[in-house]
């Protein structure tokens, strides 16, 4: 209201001189001091967040590198455990085998000592079977010879027929 009284006319579309000048030293004073201390500080902060971020991303690119490392480290562990696990699986089951083998092979070659054994004493119970019955049949030989002695020697005929029967019998048994 000052301004009015004095007869000045300010307009916003036809600023004064004096209003510009004064406007452009206090633009161009805020400016230094902002270069001075803000843009500067700034600056400094986005060059260093930019060190942060370009230290951030090789950080991460190192860390991809590391994980595909550890990945392809982590696939031939495993190729490795399964080709051992196959190596050792295949070992079991040869064993098993080896093992159903040997007892199949003892159990035969068992059966065939047992079997061998059963006809050795076979062999051995008819051997003394036979040889039982030799000395039964010579027991009824001396029986026989015995009664032949005793019977009444005179007749022949009696004799012979005695004999041939006691022959017969003898064949039956």
């Amino acid at each position: 209201m000052l301004f009015l009284a004095g007869g000045l006319e300010l307009s916003p579309i036809k600023p004064d001189v004096g209003l510009l000048l004064w406007t452009a030293i206090a633009f161009i004073v805020f400016w230094y001091m902002m270069s001075k201390f803000a843009f500067g500080p700034i600056k400094d902060a986005l060059k260093k967040r930019d060190l942060d971020i370009k230290t951030a991303l090789d950080k991460a690119e190192e860390a991809k590198a590391q994980i595909g490392d550890l990945e392809a480290e982590h696939k031939a562990l495993v190729a490795k455990t399964q080709e051992e696990r196959a190596a050792i699986l295949k070992e079991a089951n040869d064993t098993k085998n080896s093992i159903i083998e040997e007892a199949k092979a003892k159990a035969k070659s068992e059966t065939d000592r047992l079997l061998t054994n059963a006809k050795l004493e076979i062999e051995n119970q008819k051997k003394k079977a036979i040889t039982e019955v030799k000395n039964q049949v010579g027991m009824m030989a001396i029986e026989i010879a015995e009664k032949v002695i005793k019977k009444d020697l005179a007749n022949d005929a009696n004799q012979k027929s005695f004999v041939n029967q006691l022959v017969d019998d003898i064949k039956l048994n």
